[in-house]
């Protein structure tokens, strides 16, 4: 253990704090940063939406034509510059980092996604602030994971303080950033992964307002607060039905965007030009939007939370002579997810950087919207309003494109405070949950993953064998035996040592097969063809190696692929030469004694 950390648990074993006592303390600190850095990153995106909302026709032409393109440009220039690993969107990255990189992400990655983020939001782009929230927080906490040396555990604890206190944070709600991480991000849900990212959380969440004194992405209404009504089994089937759109939208943008990103990688041309293409197909969007509804920025234009604060207004829903009629209205917001979902796949699939929330709130709220105005249209919605059904469509639909059902719920529920609202929320999201995953197996996030050949399994087994590697297992003394060896040597070696699986060497010692149990068991039932062999004919060089900083998920993948007791780990920055043998039954027992330590 790194000399920090040592000191600091010392110091705390002196005044009787016990175990990793030390991540409370550095969770509350990464919750107090992300609040000061949530402000600092939302701060220019709100001036930005200030001055947008200010500005006369002739300026909002040229913006929406020419904005995106320029912020394009800037995108795929600032991702030359700021050359940092890239898998997907930035949960996407987050989840390879913990599955994949031990929680170790790079510096550059917050400070590239910080800046593509905010130049494609303020360009135009159709994309969130909470998406590079999470990967700004996760890669602070992961820098002072790195910085204070904690292991592997502890370090993937620490970028889900930062990833939570990044959505408590923008959306004032602690408890969804907890559920967020647990749900989407990490997949554990022990006892002491959970106390620290709460802790982070609650002071993120705490700080922001303090500093802000208001929402930091966007506010409910009173007039929608005040509603009354409640959930009867009368609007049941209304909210099912609610959650089956969800469901299905949810599948079409998953599907869209992978099939956005696909035709973005076959374009001719350097990577940093793609993004600029992206906004020159926005612009034309744009355009098309300009024509039907007139000079006023387009609906799929930046985050959303405008549209959405309106949509979430009971009085955007009253047909009166001033006001379109309930038909009009519905294909005007019809329109509008038209050109949300399709301008935000071009937006991420070409480049763009930026979250996949608030597009799916806004999408959520718009189909809730139209089918809350059909209903009261004919007649079937008298105690309820559109705006209600609009909320818990957000819900449904975050459900459905990350198939996250908890996080959806609570997200939207902590934006109201309204526990009115709980029931149509649970039973709409659940429905868009299982909808979804039946018609796409992929979330927003995992379809991604799985390409990379990532599979996330199930929450328990995956978190703890994900965040092992084979330096946290005790291996086993190789038995070697050289390639010119005949098999009768073997034989006679296997005996004396009680060995059944040996590490085949050429004449300078470096690795070229092995020797199987199951082999050598093959060979002793032909006795007298033993004299006859050498052991370069019974080798096999078709099995898997394990390096050392391979985590454990891994390992269990090689050998599910391999019928065999033992893989051979070679020696770390020297791929030809074997340092000991990870075999089945060592790997079970860690893989207990780590379940034996989480629930203790």
């Amino acid at each position: 253990m790194p000399s920090t950390i040592r000191r600091i648990r010392r110091a705390g074993l002196r005044v009787g704090l016990q175990g990793d006592w030390y991540l409370y303390l550095l969770a509350a600190v990464i919750g107090l940063l992300m609040g000061v850095v949530a402000t600092l990153f939302l701060g220019p995106l709100r001036k930005i939406e200030a001055v947008e909302a200010a500005l006369d026709p002739t300026v909002i032409w040229m913006l929406v034509l020419l904005g995106p393109a320029v912020g394009g440009l800037l995108v795929g220039l600032a991702r030359l510059w700021i050359n940092a690993p890239y898998i997907g969107p930035g949960v996407t990255t987050v989840i390879y980092g913990v599955l994949r990189q031990r929680g170790r992400l790079r510096f550059r990655v917050g400070v590239q996604k910080w800046i593509c983020s905010t130049l494609t939001i303020g360009s135009g782009g159709s994309a969130g602030a909470e998406g590079p929230i999470v990967t700004i927080g996760s890669v602070l906490g992961s820098s002072i994971g790195r910085l204070l040396g904690v292991n592997t555990q502890n370090m993937t604890t620490l970028l889900g303080c930062g990833a939570a206190a990044g959505i408590a944070a923008v959306f004032n709600a602690p408890i969804a950033g907890v559920l967020f991480v647990m749900e989407i991000l990490l997949r554990d849900f022990s006892l002491r992964t959970f106390t620290p990212i709460v802790i982070s959380a609650v002071v993120a969440s705490a700080s922001i307002q303090g500093i802000l004194h208001d929402a930091a992405i966007f506010q409910i209404g009173g007039d929608f607060v005040s509603l009354e009504g409640d959930f009867r089994m009368l609007y049941m089937p209304a909210y099912i039905v609610l959650g089956l759109a969800c469901g299905v939208i949810g599948v079409v943008f998953i599907r869209g965007l992978n099939c956005s990103s696909k035709l973005a990688t076959a374009l001719p041309g350097p990577v940093w030009i793609r993004p600029m293409i992206g906004g020159i197909l926005l612009a034309v969007l744009g355009l098309a939007s300009l024509l039907i509804l007139g000079p006023e920025l387009p609906p799929f234009y930046g985050n959303g939370y405008p549209e959405i604060t309106r949509l979430l207004s009971p009085a955007e829903y009253e047909v009166s002579s001033e006001s379109p009629s309930t038909g009009p209205l519905m294909l005007l917001l019809l329109f509008m997810l038209a050109v949300k979902l399709v301008g935000t796949c071009i937006t991420i699939g070409s480049g763009g950087a930026g979250g996949m929330f608030a597009p799916a709130l806004m999408m959520g709220a718009l189909i809730g919207g139209m089918l809350g105005l059909g209903l009261e249209w004919v007649g079937l919605l008298e105690h309820g309003t559109p705006a209600r059904f609009a909320l818990v469509g957000m819900a449904a639909m975050v459900a459905s494109v990350t198939h996250a059902p908890l996080t959806g719920i609570l997200i939207v529920y902590e934006l109201t405070q309204h526990y009115q609202i709980i029931l149509p929320l649970m039973l709409a999201a659940v429905i868009a949950t299982i909808v979804a995953r039946w018609l796409c197996p992929d979330s927003i996030y995992s379809a991604r993953l799985r390409e990379a050949g990532i599979r996330l399994g199930n929450a328990g087994d995956l978190t703890i064998l994900s965040r092992l590697t084979v330096q946290d297992l005790i291996l086993e003394e190789p038995s070697t035996i050289s390639s010119r060896s005949s098999v009768a040597a073997l034989v006679e070696q296997a005996e004396h040592d009680t060995a059944g699986d040996f590490v085949v060497i050429d004449d300078s010692g470096e690795y070229c097969g092995m020797v199987t149990d199951n082999d050598l068991k093959a060979a002793l039932m032909f006795r007298e063809a033993i004299p006859l062999l050498q052991v370069s004919e019974l080798q096999r060089t078709d099995l898997p190696f394990i390096t050392p900083d391979e985590t454990l998920d891994v390992v269990l993948e090689k050998f599910s692929r391999s019928d065999v007791d033992a893989l051979p780990v070679l020696v770390d920055g020297d791929p030809h030469r074997v340092s000991g043998l990870v075999t089945r039954t060592r790997l079970i027992k860690r893989y207990q004694a780590a379940l034996d330590h989480d629930n203790a």
